[in-house]
């Protein structure tokens, strides 16, 4: 079926404006460090009972698997208002809590506060990318880097609201979280939506810088001001079917199957008998990689194991610096410089985020490099920052905290549109977010269970809560180092797998709307 579809119509690029605020506001996860000494002074809590509140916030922040599927169900607006009141009720608690307002909190309950507030992250990410992928198929790397960047960004927004405009009030902090970012929301909410997809790539740069010059100006109001007043007169004729837009193309599917591929005039019906012998017989195949995939059926596959575990040792090592970011910089001689890192580590966090989308998306069209090769390269780059961190020379935790911060960032905006690649858009949201769920149990093996027993043990050997020196956590950065080097082996493994899909799917212009 083919349909004449206007490149860049108003309605893609005022969700992608509107995503880019939701997103700002998915941030409120990397926050926890900011609040976090207050609430181990407060309650008395050990490092170890922290470390697992923050595991608590990865485990909510990561924990998409039911947004994904309430996307396939409900509009984006409906999954949006779950998130708020999700970000109203845990942030509300933790305040309650943070003030003695309420008095003897149950440890358990302000750990499932921790999980609901996080767990808002999940449901307006995944919201947001879900509809924005499926909006923008020919920029899946580049919408990802960007939805995911400005959620990284929204770190060292907060963190700067937190101390030039709250006065490092941790308090006047969760009482903006508990509030200010539902409101965002709601605002946001009924912009973001699906629509008919932008299909020139033209188009899609003029649109992509706009929509990031307006987002940085904060007008976001702009965009559809300019759609009105300077709307596209180019229009693009689009081959538009059910299937995913990166299923192989009429010349791929002869080159795999050695099959003759039918006229693209020809009926939808004579195009699937063509696709292979199952199909002729009328027999449900199974998912070649690059097609739509069910969540089951991408289970029982080993690349997506592998991917699964690439993500896991970088993204679980990442996050054990990021809830032990206060207490890393107290320990290496930097008492009062919590913001200070947590700003260049969210500053490069988005700069990790947005060129872990572009850079890739790249190498990806013009070569057919598959993107799983810049996990294992930001792997190597974490290992020689872990060692670096271990060597507790002077000034070095600095340069470490922005490599970390970079290459954490690569991890996410690689894994999301490597997901979409081989296992398709049909399941997507469900199946991202079980990738996800590497994030948080990283986060309990190597920042609850490694880290915070370290910690703890060593600060009780020095007869004081808070632990000093660089024994506090060197054994944690030389696992983690050692970690990633495991995870940059396996990533290179799965890269050489799925070569053969690349080049199916971006060689010889495979990769095009015809």
């Amino acid at each position: 079926m083919t349909l004449a579809i206007k490149a860049g119509t108003r309605p893609p690029w005022v969700g992608l404006a509107a995503a880019v605020w939701v997103q700002l506001g998915s941030g409120n996860p990397y926050t926890f460090p900011l609040y976090s000494p207050t609430l181990k002074s407060v309650l008395g809590l050990s490092q170890q009972k922290i470390t697992l509140l923050g595991v608590a916030v990865d485990i909510g922040e990561s924990a998409g698997i039911l947004p994904g599927m309430a996307c396939n169900k409900f509009p984006p607006w409906v999954v949006l208002f779950i998130g708020a009141l999700s970000c109203f009720c845990g942030y509300g608690v933790i305040w309650l809590a943070a003030t003695e307002t309420l008095q003897n909190l149950p440890y358990w309950l302000l750990w499932l506060a921790h999980l609901a507030a996080a767990n808002s992250s999940a449901w307006f990410s995944t919201t947001v990318i879900v509809t924005n992928m499926k909006n923008f198929p020919l920029n899946r790397g580049t919408v990802a880097g960007l939805m995911k960047g400005y959620s990284a960004l929204a770190a060292g927004i907060f963190t700067e609201i937190y101390s030039m405009v709250l006065n490092k009030s941790t308090s006047a902090l969760l009482l903006f979280l508990t509030f200010g970012l539902p409101v965002i929301c709601f605002v946001m909410m009924t912009l973001v939506k699906l629509c008919s997809p932008a299909t020139s790539s033209e188009d899609t740069l003029q649109n992509f810088l706009f929509v990031q010059s307006a987002v940085l100006m904060l007008a976001p109001l702009a965009i559809p001001v300019k759609m009105t007043l300077f709307p596209s007169e180019k229009k693009v004729e689009s081959s538009m079917t059910d299937s995913d837009p990166l299923l192989p193309t009429k010349s791929a599917l002869e080159t795999q199957s050695g099959q003759n591929i039918l006229s693209s005039s020809e009926s939808d019906q004579n195009l699937l008998l063509a696709v292979g012998e199952g199909a002729v017989e009328n027999k449900k195949r199974r998912p070649r990689r690059g097609e739509d995939f069910t969540f089951r059926e991408a289970m029982v596959k080993a690349d997506f194991w592998l991917l699964w575990l690439v993500y896991f040792l970088g993204s679980g090592s990442g996050v054990t610096v990021v809830n032990n970011l206060s207490q890393i910089g107290y320990s290496q001689g930097n008492g009062n410089d919590t913001t200070m890192l947590l700003s260049l580590f969210s500053f490069c966090f988005f700069v990790g985020r947005l060129g872990g989308g572009a850079v890739p998306e790249y190498f990806v069209s013009s070569k057919a490099i598959p993107r799983t090769i810049w996990m294992s390269f930001s792997q190597v780059v974490m290992l020689v920052s872990f060692l670096l961190y271990a060597s507790n020379l002077n000034g070095t935790h600095y340069i470490a905290t922005g490599l970390i911060g970079v290459c954490y960032g690569v991890q996410f905006t690689t894994m999301i549109p490597v997901a979409s690649e081989l296992f398709g858009l049909k399941s997507f949201g469900v199946i991202f977010n079980f990738m996800m769920l590497g994030n948080p149990v990283g986060a309990f093996l190597f920042s609850s269970l490694l880290a915070g027993s370290v910690y703890d043990a060593e600060a009780a050997r020095q007869g004081v809560s808070a632990c000093y020196g660089a024994d506090c956590f060197r054994f944690t950065f030389l696992v983690l180092a050692a970690a990633c080097g495991i995870g940059a082996a396996l990533g290179v493994v799965l890269t050489v797998r799925i070569r053969p899909v690349y080049q199916m799917l971006y060689s010889s212009g495979s990769f095009s709307v015809h």
